[in-house]
């Protein structure tokens, strides 16, 4: 059996996540994956398990928080712009 690197569960249902580098990761549940692979917004520090905003090399959650570390401009939605369906 293998065990979770998050949890430390002892799980004969484990699953592995392989990165193109070589490295991999077990874990017993896709909650203590994203725990443990999951990014950092710099700014709040909640865990990323969407697209995030990356603005020069660094990661945050919304626009919002990339603002408040002195951004200007980054937006995350479409905004108030009218959007029309055909």
């Amino acid at each position: 059996m293998k065990k979770c690197e998050s949890c430390g569960n002892e799980y004969e249902d484990v699953f592995e996540v392989k990165f193109q580098n070589g490295t991999s990761h077990w874990f017993d549940s896709f909650e203590c994956a994203a725990h443990k692979l999951a990014p950092t917004c710099l700014h709040c520090g909640v865990k990323i398990l969407g697209h995030g905003v990356q603005v020069e090399e660094k990661i945050y959650c919304c626009a919002s928080c990339s603002r408040h570390a002195g951004f200007k401009g980054v937006v995350d939605h479409a905004g108030k712009q009218q959007v029309q369906r055909q």
